[in-house]
Order: structure tokens, then C-alpha cells, then sequence
């Protein structure tokens, strides 16, 4: 039976209903434009019927309406589509600003880069084949050299710091990171608290949602909601957070890479030491920035190798003013080995080394660097020993190196790179004269009958049916001091990786018997051609460097805009469910506000119809 005020009942109800309606609807409205936040909405319900005695029986009144609970709009597969897109999105922008960091660093647009100074070190070559006894253009060639290889040290070091500065950004970032597990772990107890009685801790779920956004940023993860509401979080089957606990990430204790001459790092899970690699994300893309970041060191590394090994042998075949002093001189490095070091030769007496040759290996892939002791023999213009050399007169080099192994030393990248300086013969006083523009043509000599006498190659080589070994080979200097033949040799290592010489010129071949003693037995004169050399000089390896760096800069920008479009769809996605819509609450607003004035204006009447029943009512016959 129903109560004679439950009318009054219906009306409070509706006006409760419609004030907490709308106090959520103001509450969605402050929040619009709060980072992360869901608008919420309440769930409205008719509360039970009562009894009612009607005229054919029992009916149900009606007894107003009450909340059941005030909900988030939320897409849960949406969230689940961001975290995934997000982590992408942000390793192409990390991957952006290292190639931006990258370009500075080989800009040349300028008068500083690589390219530049490498083209004015070819352009003293070339101009010193012309002025080969202009001291102006020697001292243009050593100039020009020095800040050639300047150029690639400075850009190898800029190079390294970068690597240095990618694992710093790490170590704080992953301090943030850590910090976002914790939080989410804070989050989980301090839902299922409140959510305890039946309630929905919203506001709360948005702060765990938002933090997870930001997790996302530095690595893949899988997020699952447990039946209490709990997040756990895993990346790479590995579990970083679950329920009340989580595990942070670490660097790893630093490792010296010689080759880069830095400290190397990996991520590793602080609670087990295990090696955590993500697969994409913020942490992805510093881990590849740093192997991007060596791949460019090695090949500034590569440059100095060429300029140490291939570059140095051909200026050691010419000679400079001074036959006797210049010949056989590294243009790059060092032309002295270790102070006082000396070695015996095997089958010889104690020598003190004298000159350092440059090696590369090929397997190990790195520079060799041996102690050598250099010998000449002075020949006249007619083939005859003499006991000095003589202007345009021929030399015999001998080279014999240590086989002591702990006197070689072997360089790897940046090792490589800081060696590369002019050799100090020709920073030094009058060094310009060292420089070696002259031809000398390489003629190995062989002792025995004189009229077997050949060109032949390897020294200590011995021809199959005769008695002649090769003891040497001839340096001949082709037309005086002012010949720039070498120096052309020279510049062309700039656009072929390696000349192949045809033929030779004024080659003068002679025979040493078994007691030293010989004869000029035949000159022999040749043109000398160049021919292209397979693959690029080091002006066509630095071209292809620089034109990846271009092609794989504009790709990561290509993707990166690309993925910014799909993120751009995906947040409109999760923004048309979880978003405040202005237009949406204010129209809420109104509705809420009309029934809650309706409802107030039905209890004044219900009361004033209760005023009259119980004031009025029977006062006839009083």
C-alpha cells in the first residue's frame, strides 16, 4: 500500500537524480580540457513499483528514479591501438632528431665540411702537378692536408660525443620511465580501494590510462586488466608491472668499445640482470641512433684508413726535391716507428727501426701498424753504386719489418682517425720539400746472369730454374725537380679507389751477382697510363656515405609523417567516445536543469494538494 507521501518521495528522488546528473555534467565541463581525462556520464535507473489498489485489482506505481553509477566513456580497443601506434610514432621521431643531429654534423653547404676541405686538398694535388718546384704550392699541399684530415677527425669526435649523448638521454629517461611503473603500481592499489564498495574510481583510471600513454612512448608493451581492475603490463614477455609490484630498468655496467673510444650499454632489468631489448619505441630508436651514430664513424674511419694505406704507398714511390732524403716517405701519420726500438732482420745484424708501415686487414677489419726498417742504395745515372745519391740519380729501397708482435699495434674506428695527421716531416721547416710530386718509377731487381735479367715482383722470391733472387727495387726519378707526375698519381686516389698503372717509364734494369757487383745491362722506356680502379676514390665513398645519410634521413621523415597520420585518426577514434563535446554538455546541461525545475515545481504542488488534504479538509460544521 502506498504511503500517502510518496508522491514527495518521486519528486526528491527526480531532483537528486537530476542535481548529481548535473553535477557530473559540470564536472565533464571544467575538465575539457584536462590532459587525459574521460567524460563521465550517470546511469540512471526507475526504482521499484508499489502496490496499488485499482478497480480490477493490484497495479504498480511507479516510485520516481535513482543512479546506479556514474561511468567513463571509454574504448578500451582504441587504448590498446595507441599504446601499440604510440611507441612507433615516437622511434621515428627519436630516429628524426639524430639525423638532424647527424647532418649538422656532415653539413656542406659550407667552407667547414669534409667535402670541402677534401676538395682543396685534390685541388692542391693538381696544382702541384703543374708547380711541382713552387714551395707556395708544397706548403698549399701540407696546409690543405692538415685540414683535410682535421675535418674528419672533428666530425669522427662530434660523432662520439653524439653516441655519448644518446645513452645520457637514456639513463634519464629511464629514471622517468621507472617512475611512470611505479605510479601505475600506486594507481592499481588505490583503485581497488575505492572500487572496494562497488564504486568507479574514474578519475583515477584516467591517471593510470594517461601514464600508460606516456609508457607507451619508450617501449612495445600489452597491457591486461585483471577482474579487480588491475593493470599488469608486459613487454617483450617480460612482466615490468603487476598489480602492486612492478620491476624497473637499468643500464648495464659499461662496457669500453675501443673501436668508438666510449662506453657501450644495453637496457637490463634491474631485479633479475636480465637483458631487456625492446622492439620499438623511445629506447628502440637511442639503442639504433647509436649503431647509426658508429656506422658514420666507420666510415670517416674508412676514409683515414685509405688515406693511411693506399694514399701513403703511392706517395712513397715518388720522391721530393731531394732524392735522397724524401723517397719513401708516409704523407699521413708518423714515418718513425717506436723511440729506440730495434730489431735484428733475420739472417742480419741489429738494426733501429726507422719507419712505420700502414696496413689494412681485411678479415679483422682493422689498420696494422709495423715498425720497418728502411735501406736504400745509391745508384748513379748509369746504374752505378755509389756511396750517396746523387740529383736524378736511382735509388734501391729495401724495407724489412719486425715480426715482433708486440711492437705492431693494430687500430680499430677512432684509433685509426686520431692518427691520421700530417706526418711531422713536412709540418716541420722546409718540410714542404719532402712532398713527394716526382716520379719514381718501382722496378724490382734481380741478382744472376745478366742476360736473364727481368722485372719481376716480391721480394726474396727466387725464379724457378735459375739462381736469381730479388734483392731490392729501383726508385727513378723521371724528369728532374720540376716533374709532377706523382703528384697526378695522387689526385686521381680521389676519384678511383686504387690506380692501375700500365707500363713504366725510363725503368732502368740491372743485375747483382753473388759478390754485389753489376752492370747496367738494358734501359727500357715505357708510356705511363692510369686506368680506372674499381670502385669509388675517396671522393665517391664520401659522395655514397653522404647520399645514404640523405636517403635514410628522408625515409625515417617519410614514415615518421606517415605514422603521424595514423596516430592523428586513432586519437579522433578514442577523442569521439572519451571526449568532451561542448555543444553535447551544454544541451545535457539544459535537459538536466529543466527536470530538476520540474521536479521541484510537481513537489510544490504535491505539497500544496498535502496542505490543503490535511489543513482543510473537515473543518465543515465546525
Amino acid at each position: 500500500m502506498r504511503a500517502t507521501f510518496s508522491g514527495l518521495n518521486t519528486m526528491v528522488k527526480g531532483i537528486f537524480s537530476n542535481q548529481l546528473s548535473l553535477d557530473t555534467t559540470g564536472h565533464n565541463i571544467t575538465n575539457a580540457g584536462t590532459e587525459g581525462y574521460s567524460r563521465q556520464g550517470v546511469n540512471l535507473a526507475a526504482t521499484r513499483g508499489q502496490q496499488q489498489s485499482s478497480l480490477y485489482g493490484e497495479v504498480l506505481v511507479g516510485t520516481g528514479v535513482d543512479s546506479m553509477s556514474i561511468e567513463r566513456a571509454r574504448n578500451f580497443y582504441a587504448d590498446l591501438q595507441y599504446w601499440s601506434e604510440s611507441s612507433t610514432k615516437k622511434y621515428y621521431e627519436t630516429l628524426q632528431v639524430n639525423y638532424d643531429k647527424v647532418e649538422t654534423v656532415f653539413n656542406d653547404s659550407d667552407d667547414s665540411g669534409i667535402q670541402n676541405s677534401m676538395e682543396e686538398f685534390y685541388s692542391s694535388w693538381v696544382n702541384l702537378s703543374t708547380n711541382a718546384t713552387d714551395s707556395a704550392a708544397r706548403v698549399a699541399v701540407v696546409e690543405k692536408g692538415k685540414t683535410f684530415s682535421d675535418a674528419i677527425q672533428t666530425a669522427a669526435t662530434l660523432m662520439k660525443d653524439q653516441i655519448n649523448a644518446e645513452y645520457d638521454d637514456m639513463k634519464l629517461n629511464l629514471t622517468k620511465f621507472n617512475d611512470l611503473s611505479k605510479q601505475v603500481t600506486v594507481l592499481n592499489k588505490s583503485i581497488l580501494v575505492m572500487e572496494a564498495g562497488g564504486a568507479k574510481a574514474n578519475d583515477l583510471r584516467d591517471q593510470r590510462d594517461l601514464i600508460v600513454d606516456k609508457m607507451s612512448e619508450y617501449i612495445n608493451l600489452n597491457v591486461y586488466e585483471d577482474e579487480m581492475g588491475r593493470y599488469t603490463v608486459v613487454s617483450n614477455g617480460i612482466t615490468l608491472v603487476h598489480g602492486d609490484n612492478h620491476m624497473d630498468l637499468k643500464m648495464s655496467e659499461p662496457a669500453f668499445n675501443r673501436a668508438y673510444a666510449t662506453n657501450d650499454y644495453s637496457l637490463e632489468v634491474a631485479d633479475t640482470g636480465i637483458v631487456f631489448q625492446p622492439t620499438n619505441g623511445y629506447f628502440k630508436a637511442k639503442l639504433d641512433n647509436v649503431a647509426i651514430n658508429k656506422s658514420y664513424i666507420d666510415d670517416l674511419s674508412n676514409m683515414a684508413a685509405q688515406l693511411l694505406t693506399v694514399f701513403n704507398d703511392q706517395h712513397k714511390l715518388g720522391v721530393g726535391v731531394d732524392n735522397a732524403s724524401t723517397t719513401g716517405l708516409n704523407f699521413f701519420g708518423q714515418n718513425t716507428g717506436p723511440e729506440g726500438y730495434k730489431f735484428t732482420p733475420s739472417g742480419g745484424s741489429e738494426v733501429e727501426c726507422n719507419m712505420t708501415v700502414y696496413a689494412w686487414d681485411d678479415k679483422n677489419h682493422c689498420l696494422v701498424e709495423t715498425p720497418a726498417y728502411k735501406d736504400f742504395t745509391f745508384c748513379d745515372k748509369n746504374g752505378k753504386k755509389v756511396d750517396s745519391a746523387v740529383v736524378d740519380g736511382d735509388i734501391e729501397t729495401k724495407y724489412t719489418l719486425t715480426n715482433d708482435k708486440s711492437q705492431i699495434t693494430t687500430r680499430y674506428g677512432m684509433e685509426i682517425i686520431e692518427i691520421l695527421e700530417v706526418a711531422s716531416d713536412f709540418t716541420a721547416y722546409g718540410g714542404q720539400n719532402k712532398v713527394a710530386a716526382r716520379n719514381a718509377m718501382s722496378v724490382e731487381v734481380w741478382g744472376g746472369r745478366k742476360d736473364e735479367a727481368q722485372v719481376a715482383t716480391g721480394f726474396g722470391e727466387v725464379m724457378e730454374g735459375t739462381n736469381r733472387v730479388l734483392t731490392g727495387s729501383v726508385l727513378k726519378s723521371l724528369n728532374g725537380t720540376g716533374d709532377g707526375s706523382n703528384a697526378v698519381l695522387l689526385s686521381t686516389l680521389f676519384n678511383v679507389s686504387q690506380p692501375v698503372y700500365e707500363g713504366s717509364a725510363n725503368a732502368v734494369v740491372f743485375t747483382k751477382n753473388a759478390d754485389g757487383t753489376g752492370d747496367v745491362t738494358h734501359a727500357q722506356t715505357y708510356a705511363t697510363t692510369v686506368v680506372q680502379g674499381d670502385g669509388f676514390g675517396m671522393n665517391g665513398f664520401y659522395g655514397q656515405s653522404m647520399s645514404h645519410l640523405a636517403n635514410e634521413s628522408e625515409g625515417v621523415d617519410i614514415k615518421a609523417a606517415e605514422q603521424d597520420d595514423i596516430m592523428t585518426q586513432i586519437v579522433a577514434w578514442r577523442s569521439s567516445t572519451a571526449g568532451v563535446d561542448w555543444n553535447e554538455e551544454l544541451s545535457n546541461m539544459l535537459m538536466f536543469q529543466k527536470g530538476y525545475s520540474a521536479c521541484a515545481r510537481c513537489l510544490t504542488t504535491m505539497d500544496e494538494m498535502l496542505d490543503r488534504l490535511i489543513n482543510n479538509t473537515g473543518m465543515v460544521g465546525r
